[in-house]
């Protein structure tokens, strides 16, 4: 197979940062050739450059493509030679229909210059096909899920005529089912001679997946591997993304537990606006001082609603059921109730409700515990400044200081930003809702020290998330989940991966084995 790109010692800065510096990559014609680094590495710069997002003149090397050194002013330019990038946060307006954002600034018109629907919509309907997705092609895009969300940017991908196709963390927010759909359309996209990049986290996929992998630390690019070599491991993967081994993904700890700090019993929580539809149903559960609980669920099956609903009913109507903390019967009825009772809850969705990120770090960090920083009225600023710079350090958040945007930090970083707000509220009992999407290997490894150091001071953290071995690694006890309902309650030396999917599908009506409930 010939070359169908080669990116040249690309180097491009921002004010007081060097994003990429001297970047080599080549693409093979027909291959999925994935890009790997820690979040902040440059993978996300690498591909606006390459798709023109950031324009040429904004940063120094060349771009290739199919023999031609190119020179793009726009996205639009990188378009027109059948490049095209499909970024993490999907670019689809809501509100419009399948057809209408599939062919959004490339409508077809008819010989009177008017937008011919029919045709738009017959168009649309070939291209949903290919991608294997079966919606009718007038259905606003806000009724579908983030899984076919992803394959309609796909299919507008494919009525540009693409050549190259680029996906920064296509399977991000995407569950199990849903991602393997993917893959295997990448597949057949290969069969059909699309070349594709795959930035991803996702260390099992791209071993699947991708015929190279180019690994990219601190800006620079460290190898380019063949992974149909047995040496093409996920263990050289990661020492070369963070550059050093990682003998344990799971740092060691010794749980000390100690009493139990929060108890919830026969919690039920009806949907917020459809009358009659129970999303969670007399779920019971607990936990001690000093132990990381595992929640896990397949998508849909209340694991989020149920945290929520819990932080000061944050979701949810006619919500029923006792909250007990420290051993007596409290209230939480909004979320300022919660945070005096020292319970904190950290949302899976940091962009749209953890942070502000027009703001800087030093507001975020403080937004949730004001009132420790105003005991007058009036917010202390110099405080405020001092109590941002000293989660900065001990969080190990890459930044120069506490004045930088969040929006412009990588996701581990934010992510760290969402910890130290609601670390600052000192909570007895943190909720963490998919704590690692979305971040590195090293990344993680620093969140899972966290929550240990969090656990070793005596606190109680509930952690929800998709990745199993993730609760496996981190929890002491898991929790499973299904249609509302908790199903089981499994001590982590006698969990695996089998015996929690087991439970975690088990059907609606059908009785819990009730050996596994144990509170």
């Amino acid at each position: 197979m010939s070359t169908i790109l080669e990116m040249r010692s690309i180097t491009k800065e921002f004010p007081g940062v060097k994003a990429l510096a001297g970047v080599d990559l080549d693409v093979t014609e027909r291959e999925i050739h994935a890009i790997c680094g820690e979040n902040g590495a440059g993978k996300s710069t690498l591909m606006k450059v390459l798709s023109g997002v950031y324009p040429h003149g904004t940063y120094t090397g060349d771009i290739v493509f199919e023999g031609d050194t190119m020179r793009f002013g726009s996205i639009n330019d990188s378009e027109d030679r059948g490049i095209v990038i499909i970024h993490q946060e999907l670019a689809l307006v809501p509100y419009l229909s399948v057809a209408e954002n599939i062919f959004l600034g490339n409508e077809t018109r008819n010989r009177f210059g008017l937008i011919d629907w029919n045709d738009a919509n017959q168009r649309a309907a070939e291209l949903l096909a290919r991608v294997g997705l079966h919606e009718n092609p007038t259905t606003p895009v806000s009724q579908l899920g983030v899984g076919k969300q992803q394959l309609i940017e796909i299919a507008k991908a494919l009525s540009k005529k693409v050549k190259l196709l680029i996906l920064d963390e296509p399977t991000a927010a995407l569950n199990d089912t849903d991602s393997a759909h993917l893959l295997d359309l990448l597949r057949t996209l290969r069969a059909e001679g699309i070349t594709c990049i795959i930035i991803s986290h996702k260390l099992n996929e791209i071993a699947d997946i991708a015929d190279r992998t180019t690994i990219i630390r601190d800006g620079q690019t460290i190898e380019t591997i063949d992974m149909a070599d047995p040496a093409s491991t996920q263990d050289r993967i990661i020492r070369g993304m963070v550059g050093r081994d990682i003998e344990n993904r799971y740092p060691h700890r010794t749980p000390d537990i100690g009493d139990e700090v929060l108890r919830v019993e026969d919690w039920n929580v009806d949907h917020p606006t459809q009358a009659g539809r129970q999303i969670i149903t007399d779920a019971s559960f607990h936990v001690r001082a000093g132990e990381v609980v595992g929640i896990a669920g397949l998508m849909g099956a209340g694991r989020t609603e149920l945290a929520m609903s819990i932080f000061g009913r944050s979701y949810g109507r006619n919500i029923r059921g006792k909250i007990f903390k420290d051993g007596k019967q409290i209230q939480v009825r909004d979320v300022a109730e919660a945070i005096s009772h020292h319970i904190a809850y950290a949302t899976e969705d940091r962009k749209q409700y953890g942070l502000n990120l027009l703001d800087d770090i030093r507001h975020n960090v403080s937004s949730a515990g004001l009132g420790k920083l105003s005991p007058n009225g009036w917010v202390n600023g110099n405080e405020e400044l001092k109590v941002a710079e000293e989660y900065r350090e001990s969080l190990n958040i890459k930044t120069p200081h506490v004045l930088v945007n969040v929006g412009k930090l990588s996701g581990g970083n934010q992510q760290k930003v969402v910890l130290s707000k609601w670390l600052y509220t000192d909570p007895d009992v943190l909720i963490l809702d998919e704590p690692t999407r979305g971040i590195d290997v090293g990344a993680k490894y620093e969140i899972y020290t966290i929550i240990n150091k969090m656990v070793a001071a005596g606190k109680a953290v509930i952690v929800i998330s998709s990745e199993l071995p993730e609760l496996l690694g981190i929890s002491d006890r898991v929790y499973t989940l299904a249609f509302g309902r908790i199903t089981g309650e499994v001590p982590v030396a006698d969990a695996t991966q089998e015996r929690l999917m087991e439970l975690m599908t088990i059907e609606r009506d059908q009785p819990l084995p009730t050996k596994e409930l144990k509170s």
